[in-house]
């Protein structure tokens, strides 16, 4: 029997944006913080019994839609995104491993000598034996976020809901951004349809609406604020849930 406590959720995909790796450096991978996250995502792994997969954004290093709005052709530049995504998730698979957590890799674009290719089965084995599984390279598709991807995963590995963790300092979603207006207010908890109807867009469209059509809850909270991750699964009311 594990002595491991329950969590609110048994299966969890985590979604990290790229910029999230840059810290305050805004480029880049910054140590610390890549450090920080894998100690949330360890601390989460020895103190609950749960399955956790996460997937990796590369904003910190290349933007399709920045190399597209300067003119470059919109497929080609998704697809160097996807290779920055790839970078990140190397970088956390091996802060992981260094602080004893198992993980593999696998992403959407064949990388064999670096990664395993994206297999349903294969990934969903490996979080059964207890390894974190890093996605990365999006959905292998251009023209999709890599948080559609993360949405998608979260499906595809049968996830009881999806982490959608912030690195700008926004513990929620609010009813306007709360670093320009202040008299925004927070909301605790709000349907997949109202964030889509409102505009809110914790998430773009695509995601918001696939996690809808699967009855996937997604909780949005402060990545960068220790122990949040923990917290969420322990049930306490961390950030915002949508479901």
């Amino acid at each position: 029997m594990s002595s491991k406590d329950s969590a609110r959720w048994s299966r969890v995909l985590l979604k990290v944006s790229g910029e999230a790796f840059a810290g305050n450096n805004g480029y880049g991978i910054d140590g610390d913080i890549v450090t920080q996250i894998a100690k949330e995502i360890v601390d989460v792994r020895d103190a609950f019994d749960v399955d956790l997969a996460v997937v990796v954004g590369g904003g910190n290093i290349w933007r399709g839609m920045s190399g597209a709005g300067a003119g470059m052709d919109r497929a080609q530049a998704d697809y160097m995104g996807m290779l920055a995504t790839s970078i990140n998730a190397l970088a956390l698979q091996d802060t992981l491993e260094q602080l004893g957590q198992p993980t593999r890799v696998q992403t959407a674009i064949h990388m064999a000598q670096i990664a395993e290719p994206y297999i349903r089965r294969r990934a969903i084995r490996h979080l059964e034996k207890g390894r974190v599984v890093i996605f990365a390279g999006g959905t292998g598709n251009p023209f999709f976020t890599t948080d559609t991807a993360a949405a998608l995963r979260a499906v595809e590995m049968e996830a009881e809901v999806l982490l959608k963790g912030s690195h700008s300092g926004t513990d929620g979603i609010y009813t306007a951004d709360p670093r320009v207006d202040p008299e925004a207010k927070k909301i605790d908890q709000i349907s997949h349809l109202e964030v889509i109807k409102q505009g809110l867009q914790p998430m773009d469209s695509t995601a918001i609406t696939l996690c809808m059509d699967n009855q996937l809850p997604i909780v949005m909270f402060d990545l960068m604020s220790s122990g949040n991750v923990r917290s969420i699964l322990a049930g306490e009311p961390v950030g915002t849930l949508v479901t």
